[in-house]
């Protein structure tokens, strides 16, 4: 349950009033308005976790090119801009998480990532709660951060002993806002809940990204996509706020069929309405105390043991309907190994 705002990205427009980013701000052009802090402050009213975002590097500044040419012998970019904007960023809006972008060009040694995290986790104000990534100098990826983002749209395939996160976004093409996308490059509201679902197995979070207009609008497709993944969690949130790996992440021989655990209780999340009506699972072990009900349908469900392992699960009839069913039911499991 966090936000992860662009504070900046590499074009160097900050939106909030940097002060070494004179007249290239959302305060001194543009809304003239202070949208880190406005978003903030919205987010804690509604007990949201607030993360900003930010670039290290900057495409066009002549400072960070200057430096590029020297071969990253000089610092005068990272002393004069980026260092001066995080400290800034943690001093004034005192984020719950800073995910660092732009790395990949120089060492950890150009860009001082690690005096500005020593300092962040010893001295600064949130020194107590803050999380960052990994994105902070050429080879940190996936080896150093408090949880690992590895690379864009990251897709481990079996279970990360690290913490990591999967950032992906609803248009296919790009990571901002595009007039003229098509509806085909646009997720669709199964695949993203199957995203979400595959990356929770195994211990991942999910932040889903949008672009916003210039006007700072999200759109009403994204809207669409976004609500329509708020009403699965209003009823399947159980079996992914705070849930944990279980000992099995997906069921053997499918892709359809995913596991999270919260403490002894286990959840299946189907995919895939099956055609008999009865959900066939064969990782868990049943006991006779086992008790099986549907996030979001009231009373339990009957089960029976398989003739191989694992259980049989007689699902609630659904009525035919011309329209697909929407994607993603969870089964709660209770007395299983």
């Amino acid at each position: 349950r966090y936000v992860v705002l662009t504070t900046k990205h590499h074009e160097g427009f900050t939106n909030w009033g940097s002060p070494v980013s004179w007249n290239w701000n959302s305060l001194d052009t543009g809304p003239h308005r202070d949208l880190v802090g406005e978003l903030g402050q919205a987010l804690r009213e509604s007990n949201i976790r607030y993360g900003l975002y930010h670039s290290l590097l900057e495409w066009f500044n002549p400072l960070y090119l200057a430096d590029k040419e020297s071969g990253f012998k000089t610092q005068d970019f990272v002393l004069k801009k980026t260092m001066p904007e995080l400290y800034d960023l943690v001093l004034k809006y005192k984020p719950d998480l800073i995910w660092s972008d732009g790395d990949w060009d120089a060492p950890e040694s150009y860009w001082n990532s690690t005096s500005f995290l020593a300092w962040l986790y010893n001295d600064s104000p949130v020194k107590d709660t803050v999380v960052v990534n990994d994105r902070w100098c050429n080879n940190c990826s996936c080896h150093h951060g408090g949880y690992y983002n590895c690379a864009d749209k990251y897709k481990p395939g079996t279970l990360p002993s690290h913490k990591w996160e999967m950032c992906s976004s609803i248009d296919k093409l790009s990571w901002g806002y595009r007039s003229n996308m098509n509806i085909a490059e646009l997720m669709d509201e199964a695949s993203i809940i199957e995203e979400l679902v595959q990356t929770v197995s195994f211990g991942g979070n999910y932040l889903l990204n949008v672009g916003p207009t210039k006007e700072g609008v999200i759109v009403p497709i994204f809207q669409e996509r976004l609500l329509a993944l708020g009403r699965w969690l209003d009823t399947n949130g159980e079996a992914i706020y705070e849930s944990k790996p279980w000992r099995v992440q997906v069921e053997n021989s499918t892709d359809t069929v995913w596991y999270t655990s919260k403490g002894p209780v286990v959840y299946a999340i189907f995919l895939l309405w099956p055609r008999d009506n009865v959900l066939e699972l064969s990782s868990p072990a049943p006991s006779p105390a086992t008790q099986v009900t549907m996030l979001g349908f009231a009373g339990t469900l009957k089960w029976q043991k398989s003739p191989g392992k694992g259980l049989l699960i007689t699902l609630p009839y659904m009525l035919p309907s011309p329209l697909p069913p929407q994607s993603g039911w969870t089964v709660k499991l209770e007395g299983v190994k």
